[in-house]
């Protein structure tokens, strides 16, 4: 349940209630059309039984076949109904017993030899075996003369009680399931519509996650709106925290490369083993500082959410920046990009390919190949080639370590791939490097994309 959707939650509630309520009501009306049956049937019995005594005291002599109740079943012989007269308190060596056709020679049980405690005055109704076996309902009566007592006893099949009650069951079981069927399914549908702000909501906060969007929309149930209320503070809460992280990182980078770089220089203009020294700790410091600097930016750069940029232009900028760049080596750019939108901040994305981009630029000997295309549903893939002379896959696994550099010709800090790879793990995305066609290094880039709704 903990688990499971509050729509199939809300559901499963309606029809445990809806079950509980039909039984109940189901075994009441069961047990109350029983009783109304039994009570139906004993009144045609006891109308028997009346006049099987009226016929009795006309004629308290009359044999068997002189009393008759208007009732051809009595004649029919083992029909199910019967009725017997005995007298009572008479010679033990002359019993007196009369018997309808129906019995024959048998004879039934009489209530009164099961409860002779029971007021004589009162009519006794219940069950007893018939000759053949079969449940009777019966009913009897003790009928006082002033020489003489008589019990007197109509039985009718019960099996017209046990068909009747049976069917009423049956029609009773299959009208309720359909009952609770209708109920449930109703249920379903206010269920459905009352839960439907909730879909929305969900759709709005993948909106927001994947950058269509910056808040969520306030048109909601009042039951609700506290809720979303929190939540827009909370995406608030997130972009200002992460903006005040960028700020504090680049007022501090600013404020001790600057000095860095004061020193560095003076210390280039002295002579002398001291200035030696200081320009080479101060190199050393100004790495140091970049290196934990980066650091402490990709930890404040966790993308905010709801940020989104078309990475199409993206790419295409940088691509026009790197020609510039590098114009007096008269690199051929191939550029193919797909219209895709990346679910991040711009500057990231800029940092990354921007990395990718010089990089490729500064090992190729003419060409330098830039894609960018959707990997599937949720994933772009940016592909960086040039036709340099490549590396070795231990030296493609030795530059993704920071401050590595294969060359020192070459101007950098060494820590470019290795700032695109924990930025690319930031966003969920990762940074391969390969063997590309034209001999050089191939760099792919794998990042989350802006996915669009239906």
């Amino acid at each position: 349940m903990g688990r499971g959707s509050l729509a199939g939650r809300l559901l499963l509630a309606a029809a445990l209630w809806t079950s509980l309520v039909l039984v109940v009501a189901g075994l009441a009306l069961s047990s109350y059309y029983n009783s109304a049956v039994e009570r139906s049937f004993d009144q045609r019995l006891d109308v028997y039984l009346k006049v099987l005594v009226g016929e009795l005291s006309r004629n308290r002599e009359a044999a068997n076949s002189d009393l008759q109740v208007g009732e051809p079943r009595f004649d029919l012989p083992l029909s199910g109904w019967y009725w017997q007269i005995e007298r009572r308190g008479g010679p033990p060596d002359k019993p007196d017993m009369r018997v309808s056709r129906s019995l024959f020679d048998r004879t039934l049980g009489f209530l009164i030899d099961i409860d002779p405690e029971k007021d004589a005055a009162a009519t006794r109704v219940g069950y007893v075996t018939g000759p053949d076996g079969e449940q009777l309902r019966q009913v009897e009566r003790v009928i006082n003369f002033p020489d003489a007592r008589y019990v007197v006893a109509v039985a009718g099949d019960a099996s017209e009680i046990t068909e009747e009650t049976d069917d009423f069951d049956s029609a009773l079981i299959t009208a309720f399931f359909l009952l609770g069927l209708g109920l449930v399914l109703t249920a379903a549908i206010p269920v459905a519509y009352g839960l439907r702000p909730l879909a929305r909501i969900s759709r709005e906060i993948a909106a927001v996650r994947a950058g269509r969007r910056s808040r969520l929309g306030d048109k909601v149930p009042r039951e609700i709106s506290p809720l979303i209320r929190e939540l827009n503070g909370l995406i608030e809460s997130n972009r200002e925290i992460v903006e005040r992280a960028r700020t504090q990182v680049g007022n501090l980078a600013h404020a001790l490369k600057t000095p860095l770089s004061v020193i560095i220089n003076e210390a280039g203009t002295a002579k002398g083993a001291l200035a030696g020294k200081v320009q080479e700790q101060a190199t050393i410091m100004r790495t140091q500082i970049e290196h934990h600097l980066d650091r402490a930016r990709i930890a404040a750069g966790v993308p905010a959410m709801g940020a989104s940029v078309e990475a199409t232009e993206v790419v295409r900028a940088l691509v026009r920046t790197m020609e510039k760049v590098h114009r007096d080596r008269h690199l051929v750019f191939d550029v193919s990009v797909d219209p895709v939108a990346f679910r991040g901040e711009r500057q990231d994305l800029e940092e990354m390919v921007g990395n990718l981009v010089d990089n490729a630029c500064k090992w190729a000997r003419s060409a330098v190949s830039v894609a960018l295309v959707t990997d599937g549903r949720e994933w772009l893939r940016v592909v960086v080639d040039d036709d340099g002379d490549g590396l070795t896959p231990a030296e493609r696994q030795a530059v993704l370590e920071r401050g590595q550099r294969l060359d020192e010709s070459k101007p950098g800090s060494g820590l470019g791939l290795a700032i695109v790879s924990d930025l690319a793990g930031l966003y969920g995305g990762s940074l391969a490097l390969a063997s590309a066609p034209s001999g050089g290094l191939r760099a792919i880039l794998r990042l989350p994309r802006t996915v669009e709704m239906a």
